[in-house]
């Protein structure tokens, strides 16, 4: 038996991946779902296919999410923190579109990015494609909390009460509609980027506009 008193162990195998990494890689199969979702459908997508396209297995794939369709929640959800973050800073007696647009004069933060086409040819493959709709939805359905408490922390309010979170479904609804509107009505047109995301900013801008006035 060799002796190992007094002496340090070294670690074996690779290091433990950390959270960034992970939303990484959880990215990036994002990205090549869709991809392939857009050339062969879904039904034609394997998660072998998903895996080759970035460099992983499989197996890495159903580690991260549960089916193909999955794949894509990332992309749905990158902006609901960002939103919400957005709300909290809502100043009182400010106008939602003034606030979208502080937002935009910061780089674009709601808007820029290398993922802004690709989430407009997936909102787009949610018409036909029910698994993809039904994570669309659900995505939506999750984000309706985190505006909520948004809301209702910046009107100081209690985390159950009623006017933030039906405010919330109503700003909720408002989005969904304006991204679904956009991505739909832009499928056929080829615009540069400054176009596409002053379009885009349109396009929130009345929805926003809309929601706070409510019915009437």
């Amino acid at each position: 038996m060799t002796a190992t008193r007094g002496r340090t162990r070294r670690p074996t195998g690779r290091p433990p991946l950390t959270e960034e990494r992970k939303a990484e890689i959880r990215l990036e199969i994002a990205r090549a779902a869709v991809d392939l979702f857009v050339t062969q459908g879904v039904a034609a997508t394997t998660g072998e296919q998903i895996g080759a396209a970035v460099g992983v297995s499989a197996r890495t794939v159903w580690r991260y999410f549960p089916s193909k369709e999955s794949c894509v929640r990332p992309l749905f959800s990158a902006g609901i923190d960002l939103i919400a973050d957005c709300l909290r800073r809502w100043r009182p007696g400010q106008p939602l579109e003034e606030l979208l647009d502080e937002e935009l004069a910061v780089e674009g933060r709601l808007l820029a990015g290398p993922d802004r086409a690709t989430v407009g040819a997936l909102v787009r493959l949610t018409r036909t494609e029910p698994g993809l709709r039904a994570i669309w939805l659900q995505t939506y359905d999750e984000a309706e909390p985190a505006f909520a408490r948004a809301l209702a922390e910046r009107a100081g309010l209690p985390a159950d009460d009623l006017r933030p979170t039906i405010q919330a479904a109503t700003l909720n609804a408002a989005l969904r509609a304006a991204v679904e509107h956009y991505a739909w009505h832009t499928a056929d047109t080829r615009l540069d980027r400054a176009t596409a995301q002053t379009e885009l900013a349109a396009t929130l801008r009345l929805a926003l506009g809309v929601a706070a006035q409510g019915v009437g």
